[in-house]
């Protein structure tokens, strides 16, 4: 089964290079595209997308209100990718904190679109861990800590945690602590619990804002 994806961003142009890009790929289809985050929800109820690659900037409806539209109206919703041209953007930031999976940057080379495609698909999150820091500085607050004070990770969650933040996968964690892969997803899992959110980008976001990592 070939990965679905719904292309939303305003400019036609940008919507037909990353089409030519994906469906180049054998295992992703684009199975629609909108040019306004506001069209998103009905066609998200007709075409069921897998994987939504959207522009953090529209007219009508930005990324960030579209996220929360989809995750406050869709029950099982797709994965959120947002697409950006500048990465130190607190458009993205919001977004992320709204709840996308992941951003990516307009002048990525087109097999680092097909495989950010791929890895919000597989339930990783897509994260530059500079990009990321550079985002959430400034935004440090006492409610994350309070967050991260309550959910008293093992020495080993919190090992888990600091790898994700770098950006690592499942895999790349299990291979990083020479533990297997289903391990590291039942630690993933019980992060996740314990800080109440809802993946991987929020647990991150956590992490950046408690101060629980700093580089």
């Amino acid at each position: 089964m070939p990965i679905t994806v719904l292309l939303v961003d305003d400019e036609p142009l940008a919507r037909a290079g990353l089409r030519a890009i994906l469906e180049a790929q054998p295992d992703i289809e684009v199975v629609g595209e909108a040019g306004d985050g506001a069209a998103v929800v009905p066609l998200l109820r007709r075409l069921q997308p897998a994987v939504i690659a959207m522009d953090v900037r529209m007219p009508l409806m930005d990324g960030i209100d579209a996220t929360r539209a989809i995750l406050r109206t869709v029950p099982s919703p797709p994965k959120i990718l947002i697409v950006t041209t500048f990465e130190n953007d607190e458009y993205v930031y919001r977004a992320l904190r709204a709840g996308a999976n992941g951003f990516l940057l307009k002048r990525a080379r087109p097999g680092e679109i097909a495989n950010a495609v791929r890895t919000v698909a597989e339930g990783d999150s897509l994260l530059y861990p500079a990009y990321v820091r550079t985002l959430a500085s400034g935004h440090g607050n006492a409610p994350a800590r309070e967050q991260l004070d309550r959910a008293t990770l093992t020495e080993r969650e919190s090992t888990v945690l600091r790898l994700m933040t770098r950006g690592m996968s499942n895999a790349e964690i299990a291979t990083h602590m020479f533990v297997g892969a289903e391990t590291v997803k039942s630690h993933v899992s019980a992060i996740l619990a314990k800080l109440g959110v809802r993946d991987r980008t929020q647990a991150v976001i956590v992490a950046y804002e408690s101060g629980f990592v700093t580089t």
